[in-house]
């Protein structure tokens, strides 16, 4: 599949400042979740990449699907069509149906900066009860001055410790990890 990074930044741009003004910054992200995942399915990218094809069809398609399964963004208040729907004319028509899912990354970064919450993901070797988690979630919220949305994995292979994911960033205190490292200094 191919990079749309720069290509999809100022959809997400003008996408987000819809929502906001609208105040529908979650369903506009559900939105983009159910049409990205529409258009990344194999039929639709067997479509999409088919010279030819006719785009505006698949974007109709898409709207109408999204729209049923999502109607606070099916109809505007005078009757008129959805932003939504608009947004898939306009991709459809510049060929970008298949940036969806890249509008949807960065529209949550976004989303994410306006509602100053973190979304982390930790990995550890044994479950992590309510206890503990309320404490990473403390200790995250005040380090990095957001609200923390915590998502917890089990992962038995780290053998013991855990593993943090904020954004890009990684915290890794894992044994695996540590056991890996002990191993590479002693081969060296």
């Amino acid at each position: 599949m191919a990079d749309h990074g720069t290509t999809a930044r100022p959809y997400a741009q003008a996408v987000f400042e819809i929502a906001r003004a609208d105040s529908q910054l979650g369903d506009w992200s559900q939105f983009l979740g159910l049409a990205a995942e529409i258009a990344s399915s194999p039929d639709a990218q067997r479509f999409l990449l088919k010279p030819g094809n006719d785009g505006q069809a698949i974007a109709a398609a898409i709207a109408d699907i999204c729209c049923e399964k999502l109607p606070a963004l099916a109809l505007l208040k005078d009757g008129s069509k959805s932003p939504a729907a608009g947004l898939l004319k306009v991709l459809a028509e510049n060929q970008r149906l298949g940036a969806l899912p890249d509008i949807l990354g960065r529209y949550e970064v976004l989303k994410a900066e306006a509602e100053r919450t973190l979304d982390v993901t930790l990995t550890s070797a044994s479950a992590v009860n309510d206890e503990q988690q309320k404490r990473i979630i403390d200790s995250l919220n005040k380090r990095f001055g957001r609200q923390v949305r915590l998502t917890v994995q089990l992962d038995p292979t780290l053998i013991g410790g855990a593993r943090l994911q904020v954004g890009d960033r990684v915290i890794d205190g894992s044994v695996r990890t540590g056991l890996d490292k002990l191993a590479t200094a002693l081969r060296a």
